[in-house]
């Protein structure tokens, strides 16, 4: 595919909030500070964080935010251009897409203005589930990401678009992406498998990365973009990558582009000092089981009597509704589907399923049952595929909603 001479767009969302989900801030964070070195100007950036982390006070370096081991403040100079309770998927696909309109926030409504000589380089980093990507107090649905990135291309609103999606599940979110829309997208995992978190902090006590975005990262970081290609770094991700296997869908022509094309160039003095540090990811941990692997290292540090048993106490109460949510799925999927078992989803066909459907059936669990918007439930996204899997075998949503009322009440 030919590249063009166009301006470099690029749009930065962390879908999450609170401590235990400093990571994603962080990879975002990082992300800016990359494309910022590179020569990208702050009014072709657009950025999406809650912006709860670098003063929080669970933080005991204020103001600071670390990718790393004994990193560099990532958070330094970062726009805050959408934060808190503006970040949600509306004001995302309304700034994706240049529609000033349709954002929902007040003060200045920065969005993608490009035109169909640009291109758009997009990351985003939170949970995520089959066909679901979370924000803050609500989702993001494939069904509607794609049809936003289907109208961009109708309206030549770009000549080419990347995509990095750094979540659980993710590569059920571009399974129909087309790929005659010169759209490109890279995913942390298949549609059936987590994502991982890296580099558990004993100070900070929370994970300061992902490995997807850790590896993607260091690539960009070290090599001369001008001789790398997407399709160069898809390969180094297959080869490096230990928790998760990362995928790519859409318009396979871009994999030949130069990453340059969509990111500038990294400096040479970056590359040599990146290069020098090298990368050696810790404590890979499945997404889900980050909430308790945090607690069993602030109950064996801790060392007052009285925190310890209210730490446990919350420890305990997380299985328990990680058992509750284990049960409640089980049901729901045995008496919409008799005689089928929970696994975990690893080979099902989702490109059968009714994504409209999916979001119609995902709503109702989240409002009925689990709201995994709450940080007890969170786990529950880990169960979605089972959801999504009866919608691919055609059960119809109306059954499966019936039976979640049903098993809920």
């Amino acid at each position: 595919m030919g590249c063009t001479n166009g301006k470099q767009w690029v749009m930065l969302v962390a879908g999450s909030k609170t401590w235990g989900n400093y990571r994603h801030q962080a990879d975002v964070c990082h992300a800016y500070q990359i494309e910022h070195q590179n020569g990208i100007p702050d009014d072709q950036i657009v950025v999406m964080m809650y912006d709860d982390i670098a003063n929080n006070d669970q933080n005991p370096y204020l103001g600071n935010i670390i990718n790393k081991p004994k990193g560099a403040n990532v958070y330094a100079g970062v726009p805050k251009d959408y934060t808190g309770e503006d970040v949600t998927p509306e004001n995302f696909l309304a700034a994706l897409k240049g529609d000033q309109s349709a954002v929902k926030k007040s003060g200045p409504k920065k969005v993608i203005a490009s035109g169909e000589n640009d291109t758009i380089f997009v990351y985003l980093s939170d949970h995520g589930a089959t066909g679901l990507f979370s924000f803050p107090n609500s989702y993001l649905n494939a069904h509607d990401l794609i049809d936003t990135i289907t109208q961009m291309a109708r309206n030549n609103q770009f000549s080419k678009m990347v995509i990095y999606m750094e979540s659980c599940h993710s590569g059920s979110m571009f399974t129909d992406l087309s790929g005659e829309f010169h759209v490109y997208a890279v995913t942390a995992a298949r549609a059936d498998e987590n994502s991982y978190a890296c580099y558990f902090d004993t100070v900070r006590k929370t994970y300061l990365a992902d490995e997807f975005s850790a590896r993607w990262m260091y690539f960009i970081e070290t090599n001369d973009l001008k001789n790398k290609t997407f399709r160069d770094q898809f390969s180094y991700l297959q080869e490096t990558m230990k928790g998760s296997h990362s995928c790519r869908f859409g318009d396979m022509t871009i994999g030949e582009c130069p990453i340059s094309v969509f990111l500038i160039n990294t400096p040479k003095t970056v590359r040599d000092k990146t290069k020098a540090e090298g990368l050696k990811l810790t404590h890979l941990t499945p997404s889900h089981e980050v909430p308790f692997t945090i607690l069993e290292h602030r109950i064996k540090t801790e060392t007052d009597e009285v925190k310890i048993r209210d730490l446990i106490g919350k420890y305990e109460a997380l299985h328990q509704t990680r058992a509750k949510i284990e049960r409640t799925v089980k049901a729901i999927s045995q008496r919409c589907f008799p005689g089928a078992v929970v696994e975990d989803g690893r080979g099902e066909d989702y490109s059968r399923m009714d994504l409209h459907a999916f979001k119609t059936v995902a709503e109702h669990f989240r409002t009925t049952c689990f709201d995994w918007h709450k940080e007890e439930f969170q786990f529950a996204l880990s169960h979605m595929h089972v959801f999504a899997r009866l919608c691919a075998r055609g059960v119809k949503a109306e059954r499966i909603i019936e039976v979640m009322t049903s098993v809920s009440s």
